[in-house]
């Protein structure tokens, strides 16, 4: 069975006979063991990656879907006999996973397409595979569009720009946003500079009506008026608008994150899940996948391939028009030993 995300994606429920690419090959076929995080995610790249990536490698594609891998990632390569092959998780999870031994490192003259992407996109352990982006979203019945909050100085402005307001209850992309709002450029963010991310955070902390856990809860907040502004998640707040919602959100200042694939050590598939990896950000299939869920394509060569029109192309994150305007995320910083004091320090600043 298909567990169903609580994440930043919408749900859905199916079965993994459902989902899994199982085209006419005969039983001793290669195949993998693919996982992702469930939900309409999921199937979007079923439909838009996996299924055209099984039929041109002429491999079969079997799928599990979890909400949180880490766990099983690690139990598994402790066995010694891991049954994934390649995962589809938070970029900060591959290059942690890769630090502590319990992915494959990646040969990239066999991975001709990630090999091609910008060099902060992959590490020597994964390459990027979607993009997504923490935005600043608001009431459309709260704020006009000429009078309407466009930056993280403006969330802060609880003068100019009066209303309840939600944030993350989480330090990955809150911290970069209180950056912005105290005046850091976007491409200066790192290494972040915590206690002062903290201070601004401590500013605006009593005005914070709601510091959400799911993505959503922070639609829902926005959508009942219980808030006016939230940092929330561009599929999420885009969900809402195709629904007649009174809501939208500003690329600007954004926080452009991603999910990465990378592969068990040990993987029981090895080379034909290095062969599916490198298929799964060719272009074409990249550019396939906006065309069915509002994430953009990790390889920027999918904007060039023609497949999604101009005006789709002005709604994704990773867009270069508005990749631009946005911050990209560095899990290299969140995933040493600084970013995971900042994780504990989060803990306290929120129980005081």
């Amino acid at each position: 069975m298909i567990i169903t995300s609580g994440g930043r994606h919408a749900l859905f429920g199916v079965s993994l006979g459902a989902l899994a690419t199982l085209s006419a090959l005969p039983a001793n076929a290669d195949q993998i063991t693919f996982v992702s995080q469930g939900g309409a995610y999921q199937k979007a790249q079923t439909i838009a990656i996996l299924d055209p990536s099984a039929k041109k490698l002429g491999i079969t594609i079997n799928q599990d879907s979890i909400p949180d891998a880490w766990p099983a990632i690690k139990s598994q390569v402790a066995s010694g006999k891991p049954t994934w092959d390649v995962v589809d998780v938070p970029t900060g999870y591959c290059l942690r996973g890769g630090e502590q031994g319990l992915l494959e490192k990646l040969d990239f003259s066999k991975l001709p397409n990630g090999a091609a992407m910008p060099e902060a996109y992959r590490s020597p352990y994964s390459v990027a595979y979607e993009f997504y982006s923490s935005v600043l979203a608001y009431s459309q019945k709260k704020y006009t569009a000429e009078a309407a909050p466009n930056s993280w100085a403006d969330f802060w402005d609880v003068k100019k720009f009066p209303g309840r307001r939600a944030l993350r209850n989480h330090p990955i992309a809150t911290l970069e946003a209180a950056l912005m709002a105290d005046g850091v450029a976007p491409d200066k963010l790192y290494p972040l500079d915590v206690d002062r991310a903290f201070k601004k955070l401590e500013e605006i902390k009593p005005n914070i009506t709601v510091w959400w856990t799911s993505g959503a809860q922070s639609a829902q907040l926005l959508n009942d008026g219980e808030v006016d502004m939230v940092m929330a998640w561009n599929g999420r707040v885009s969900a809402l608008t195709k629904e007649g919602a009174k809501v939208a959100y500003t690329y600007n200042q954004g926080i452009l994150q991603s999910t990465s694939l990378c592969i068990l050590k040990d993987a029981p598939n090895l080379a034909t899940a290095v062969r599916f990896l490198n298929e799964a950000v060719d272009p074409v299939h990249q550019a396939n996948l906006p065309l069915h869920i509002d994430y953009g394509p990790a390889n920027p060569k999918a904007f060039d391939t023609g497949v999604i029109k101009p005006e789709r192309v002005a709604q994704l994150p990773s867009a270069p028009e508005n990749a631009r305007k946005q911050a990209l995320m560095s899990y290299a910083w969140w995933s040493s030993p600084a970013g995971e004091a900042a994780e504990k320090r989060w803990v306290g600043f929120m129980q005081k």
